[in-house]
């Protein structure tokens, strides 16, 4: 199969957007490189394709677009693009974007987890995390000593309008009415979407919004399809892109929380009568740090006004659970922050025993003086 025929042949047009997240560190400081991996650096912009605020307000990352290169896929030659978003928060977005044309939407099932010749799509994109993590050393605040397992989610956008095989033309809701079950096995990677059941298939598709009668996007666990013109392709996927960062960056903070918790009590149970400043104030410090981090990724979520990007956030947002994530965070620093207080307590305790000691000690030795003069005398 050539080139041509695989990104123009097929009733079902558009592209596989891949996104993949990665924690790097625990922070990015006074970041200014003008070149990442031999390509320049630029601000990301999100140029809006429904109606919304005047004002609106995006989190725009530094940007970076690497060249195009070309792979054997599913389908044959394929065009495979990569852009990495950087973030300060210390974490970085992997996109990959291929396009497609297949006859039938079961075509694409095959792009979900995409394997090349002798690698897959996830090690490669973990293999440029690492890159990138090298070259951003200098900016990394605390960087994490090995990358923790990606945090991954697969994008599938059609080009609208969608065809039907007898020509006559259907909004996106009532395509998706009559595709349901074959839209439920694309994002559930079933080859076989006939075997699901059909309370599973509307599960997999309930989540559902649409704008036009001719857009629509469909939000599920592990992927996501995109029904829209192509140029606004980028606004709804870049939302689901900081949903997927968020998940990643809370993982991360739980994990951090996890360890910072188990440090105090080991070290506490090491030397019990040893003094509490040290800890105290690695514990002060770290409660700073992670509420002002939690803070920040919020911030990078954050819509004005009740529109269409911010009603996807909130199923996606749903989907991956993640006030849940929130949550628990916020239970662990509540739970680091009683620790401290309960430490500091103990702190302030040993010191007044000190200052009273102290103070009998002094009583007893001008006791004793006095004493010992009436002796002499």
């Amino acid at each position: 199969m050539n080139r041509a025929l695989s990104t123009s042949a097929g009733r079902y047009r558009g592209e596989v957007v891949y996104l993949f997240a990665f924690d790097i560190a625990y922070e990015l400081r006074d970041l200014n490189a003008s070149q990442l991996l031999g390509q320049p650096v630029a601000q990301f912009l999100v140029d809006t394709g429904k109606r919304g605020p005047k004002e609106a307000f995006f989190y725009r990352p530094l940007m970076v677009r690497l060249p195009s290169v070309e792979r054997i896929g599913p389908h044959g030659l394929i065009r495979v693009e990569q852009v990495v978003k950087i973030l300060s928060i210390g974490a970085i977005s992997i996109s990959v974007r291929v396009p497609f044309a297949v006859e039938h939407l079961a075509d694409l099932v095959a792009y979900h987890d995409l394997m090349f010749n002798n690698s897959s799509l996830a090690d490669e994109a973990r293999l440029l995390a690492q890159q990138i993590q090298r070259e951003l050393m200098p900016f990394c605040d605390r960087p994490v000593t090995s990358l923790a397992e990606e945090e991954a989610y697969t994008v599938f956008c059609l080009e609208s309008p969608l065809p039907e095989l007898d020509g006559k033309k259907v909004s996106a809701e009532e395509w998706l009415h009559n595709h349901n079950r074959t839209v439920a096995g694309l994002l559930m990677q079933e080859t076989d979407p006939n075997l699901l059941s059909r309370q599973e298939a509307h599960e997999s598709t309930d989540r559902h919004l649409s704008y036009y009668d001719d857009d629509l996007v469909v939000v599920d666990w592990d992927a996501a399809l995109i029904v829209e013109d192509r140029p606004h392709f980028e606004e709804v996927v870049y939302v689901m892109e900081l949903a997927n960062l968020q998940l990643a960056e809370l993982e991360a903070y739980d994990r951090l929380l996890d360890a910072t918790l188990d440090r105090p009590y080991r070290d506490v149970g090491r030397r019990p009568w040893g003094s509490r400043a040290p800890i105290l104030r690695e514990l002060r410090e770290l409660r700073i740090d992670l509420t002002r981090m939690s803070d920040e990724l919020l911030n990078i979520t954050k819509f004005f006004g009740d529109w269409h990007l911010a009603r996807i956030y909130q199923y996606v947002s749903a989907r991956f659970h993640l006030a849940d994530w929130h949550r628990t965070v916020d239970e662990k620093l509540k739970s680091l922050d009683s620790f401290y207080q309960l430490l500091q307590h103990d702190q302030n305790n040993r010191w007044m025993l000190i200052l009273e000691a102290t103070i009998v000690m002094l009583f007893i030795i001008d006791v004793v003086i006095l004493v010992m003069g009436i002796g002499v005398r």
